[in-house]
């Protein structure tokens, strides 16, 4: 199991963690950093990198616990997570999303213009119920989603029996709130 914590592209946990070990994972035979994980517990090192002597993949089944440190360059725009509480509260002006160079621009959504246009959300909730289509495993559900969406959005959010991966709605809003700040910068000129 591993946690995925979001922070400004600047930011390395070596910096804050004096025992963080980056994890490692292995590449053409050889054990390269992981993208974005850390452990920080005590984890064998490899002498010769610096990172965890055990890739992350062999590491979860021994029970470490890796926290990827993401780096989200949105972060990079605002000073205080106060300031971004208030403006994920603000409405976003909806019809950013009718333009496809603007949708080029967010997160998630950037190559599914089609889908946005068709669906049109005005909410959090509907630009959620958006990312989740754009799964292939729900993609099948758009048609129907326009025609109602009340009633397909819990079979969004099911986790068909025969797929590994499934979106949760939790995962999905925090995603949109992300889009909703992007908008934001859009309409400010700043992204």
């Amino acid at each position: 199991m591993d946690v995925d914590i979001d922070f400004k592209t600047n930011f390395d946990p070596l910096d804050y963690f004096d025992q963080a070990v980056r994890a490692s994972r292995v590449f053409n035979d050889e054990l390269v950093k992981h993208p974005a994980g850390a452990y920080l517990q005590n984890i064998p090192v490899d002498q010769m990198t610096g990172l965890s002597a055990i890739p992350f993949k062999e590491a979860e089944e021994l029970e470490y616990f890796k926290i990827d440190f993401l780096h989200l360059s949105l972060l990079d725009n605002f000073s205080s997570k106060d300031q971004i509480r208030k403006l994920a509260n603000v409405e976003p002006d909806w019809g950013l999303l009718y333009s496809a160079e603007n949708v080029q621009k967010l997160f998630q959504i950037h190559k599914h213009y089609d889908l946005i246009f068709k669906v049109k959300p005005t909410s959090v909730q509907q630009l959620a119920d958006c990312i989740a289509l754009i799964r292939p495993a729900k993609r099948y559900l758009l048609d129907a989603y326009v025609q109602e969406p009340d009633l397909i959005r819990s079979e969004i959010y099911t986790k068909p029996e025969d797929a590994k991966y499934h979106f949760k709605k939790p995962h999905a809003i925090a995603y949109a709130v992300t889009i909703v700040l992007q908008l934001h910068l859009i309409k400010g000129g700043l992204l």
